[in-house]
Formats: C-alpha cells, structure tokens, sequence
C-alpha cells in the first residue's frame, strides 16, 4: 500500500524497451510505500511523447519523480517541466539542453557500439502518404550492446519484443530543460555499450546533478535494480525533506 507522504515515482521507459525494464525496481519501490506509476510511452517524437507523459503527471495528485531511462531522459527534460514534477532522476539517459536534439548531444562525441547495430523500418503515418521510420537493435546484437550483465535468456526475450523509437525523435529539440529549475540525480551505466558513457556523464555535469556511477550494461534496471532504487530513493527523499 502506497505511503500518502511519499511522492509518485513515474517510470519512463527509453527506446528499444517498454515499462516492464522495471520490472525489478517496481516491488521495491512498492515494498517501500511509493505510488508508482510506468507509462506505455508512444516512442513516435520527443515533443509527443513528452506531452504524453506530461499528461499522466498531471492525471497525480500530489509530488512526482520522474524517472527517465536512456530516451526517457530526453523525455522528463521536457515532461519534467510540470508543476508537480519535485525531482528528475536519469538511468543511462540523455539530459538536453534547451534547443538541442538527441542528434546534436549524441554527435559530440564517439559512438557507441549501438550505431552499427541499428536497423531501420518503414511504419504507416496517419494522414500522410511518407512513411515514418522506426529504429530498432538487431536481435542478435541486442543482448551484447543493450543487456551484456542481464540473465541470457531474459536477453533473448527482450531482443525480440522490442519498442523501437521513430527517427524523428532523433532530431527534435528540447523546447525546456526542466532540469534547470528542478533538483535532478543521473546514474552512468560505465559499461554502457548503446550510449557513449561520456554523453552521459557530459549531460549530467551540466545539469550539476548528484551523480553515481555504477558498473553497468545499459539495462541498469534489470541488472542492478538495488542502485536504481536508491538513488531513487535519495532523490524522493530530498523531496520530502
């Protein structure tokens, strides 16, 4: 049962997952009193998806912390602006700047091993006759690139049920940076294979966030769910504070 002093944690999945990468922060998080919420986010456009999950923020009464994963973090530096958003906190994820895409962040510094494992695929665009296009790992790159320390054949299952993210999110810009205005912690995945771990830390020392690091795949959640938690945990509890 949820604690009515403790915040709403929003759990927002990046590309090529879905909610249920929480799947082991969840319980904990519940164990422990918080009001959790893991939107299915739409992965079409950084605006959209930031409306998106704006909206379910505003659906929450009382405090949030917004939590964003990879994508997802570009995702709370815009939804992040809401008025009952108290913290962001950032899992291997990319923290704009106002006026800058996941293009221009990620163009500054040497890919990742993500890069030459993409693939792309047309997807029908209501009421256009262009396709968009969806980006997505190749399966047999996924486990070594995305879920190198997650249990092989949970890996295996994940390369196959991707979310994948449009290209178009690639190249909108940030209209906020809510993490200008809002207390914000950011967790570097130093293992990370899908993004240069120096996009992050870069991201995060701008942002003058509390920042850990820990020995981790891209998939900190899977992998190590503890350090996820508690940084988490840090976070809601300056809020209440």
């Amino acid at each position: 049962m949820s604690d009515a002093s403790r915040p709403t944690v929003v759990l927002v999945h990046g590309a090529f997952a879905d909610a249920s990468s929480f799947a082991k922060v969840i319980p904990a998080l519940l164990a422990e009193g918080y009001g959790v919420v893991a939107p299915a986010v739409p992965n079409r456009s950084l605006i959209g998806d930031a409306e998106y999950v704006a909206s379910v923020v505003r659906r929450i009464a009382g405090p949030v912390i917004l939590v964003g994963h990879s994508y997802g973090g570009a995702v709370i530096t815009v939804a992040g602006a809401e008025e009952n958003v108290k913290a962001l906190v950032y899992l291997a994820g990319y923290a704009l700047e106002e006026g800058e895409s996941l293009g221009e962040l990620q163009g500054r510094f040497p890919d990742s091993d993500l890069a030459a494992a993409l693939e792309y695929a047309p997807f029908p665009v209501p009421g256009s006759s262009e396709p968009g296009t969806d980006v997505s790992v190749r399966p047999d790159a996924f486990p070594s690139v995305f879920a190198a320390d997650v249990d092989p054949g949970l890996a295996a299952v994940l390369a196959v049920t991707q979310r994948p993210l449009a290209a178009l999110a690639f190249a909108e810009t940030a209209p906020v940076a809510a993490w200008k205005t809002k207390p914000s912690w950011g967790l570097v995945a130093s293992s990370d294979h899908t993004i240069n771990p120096a996009v992050e830390r870069f991201g995060y020392e701008r942002a003058h966030m509390t920042t850990v690091e820990v020995d981790s795949s891209h998939l900190v959640m899977l992998a190590h769910p503890e350090s996820v938690v508690d940084l988490i945990g840090q976070a809601a509890k300056s809020v209440q504070a």
